[in-house]
């Protein structure tokens, strides 16, 4: 499957702020401690699934006249929503912390956490552009439990080989959903954004983080 993105594509931006700073680190997320197993030939689209809507999504953001960010905000939204596992994702960037928050504290950062998520990727993905999204149509399984990982690469004209970006998915209730994403193939967005949010989380107050990613989301609307 191959897309057309803009040559302005920011990878640091789209998969996380503290990429390019954050050592290689396989995913820290807890998983089913299943023995991994390669996906049945007809689960292979249901698992890749996601990624190809999630990029559909970010090529619509993109187009000519797509709208103010806030207009492109309410195209992404939904889709990030329906392919993400925020809360595991977020309770991976947190760490153990996480577990002892209250009920509403938790809300309240899933809230700014996905608004922070999907305006990231609205920052990053702007209209115009020559980049180019491969995705490999065959999901490996991860080195432990039962996700799944679909590679991708990201690239343009003048770079076809591209970047490598790969997803890590886990089934759930409502199917497939990414849980990771890896540059690379081996930096972790998660630890990255555990790095990151250490600091603001060092007072044990979950407001810090919460006022930090407000932050971010003003920074993102305002590039």
């Amino acid at each position: 499957m191959r897309m057309t993105f803009p040559r302005s594509l920011s990878l640091s931006l789209a998969l996380g702020t503290a990429f390019a700073a954050s050592p290689g680190a396989l995913p820290l997320l807890p998983a089913p401690a299943a023995r991994a197993q390669a996906a049945p030939a007809a689960t292979a689209s249901a698992i890749t699934a996601p990624v190809s809507a999630l990029y559909a999504a970010l090529s619509r953001i993109q187009a000519p006249n797509s709208g103010s960010f806030a207009q492109r905000t309410q195209i992404l939204g939904p889709v990030v929503d329906k392919v993400y596992d925020l809360e595991t994702v977020l309770r991976a960037s947190v760490g153990l912390r996480y577990a002892s928050f209250s009920d509403a504290d938790k809300q309240r950062l899933r809230d700014v956490f996905r608004q922070f998520t999907v305006a990231r990727y609205v920052s990053s993905f702007k209209p115009g552009g020559d980049a180019r999204f491969t995705i490999d149509p065959t999901p490996r399984p991860a080195p432990v439990g039962t996700d799944q990982i679909v590679t991708t690469h990201i690239g343009s004209t003048d770079d076809t080989d591209g970047t490598e970006i790969d997803y890590v998915l886990r089934s759930s209730p409502q199917g497939w959903r990414i849980v990771e994403v890896l540059l690379k193939g081996s930096i972790s967005q998660v630890a990255a954004q555990r790095s990151d949010f250490s600091g603001a989380l060092a007072s044990g107050n979950v407001q810090n983080l919460i006022a930090l990613l407000q932050k971010k989301v003003q920074a993102f609307s305002e590039d």
